[in-house]
């Protein structure tokens, strides 16, 4: 079955590091993978633009977002809650 058919979305925990858009914000996302060769762990990182409605998050907030619809070209998450807010 696919993930649209038993309803299961994609959820992650990140840190913002823009929220200069209007009703959106900037999260990244690190990982860390084993190199296949050399067997040393590398950090990777990806960026991605989550709808924030309320424009309550700040640069530096730990946010957890979920998957949804595309909301615009970019936009295919939204911000689930503000795990812990930025000093």
């Amino acid at each position: 079955m696919s993930d649209q058919a038993t309803g299961i979305r994609k959820s992650f925990v990140g840190s913002v590091v823009s929220d200069k858009m209007d009703k959106t914000v900037v999260v990244a996302i690190e990982t860390r993978i084993k190199h296949p060769r050399y067997g040393k762990y590398i950090k990777r990182r990806v960026k991605y633009s989550v709808h924030d409605e309320k424009n309550e998050c700040r640069a530096g907030d730990k946010v957890s977002i979920v998957e949804v619809r595309p909301l615009s070209k970019n936009k295919r998450w939204r911000l689930k809650e503000i795990m812990e807010k930025a000093r």
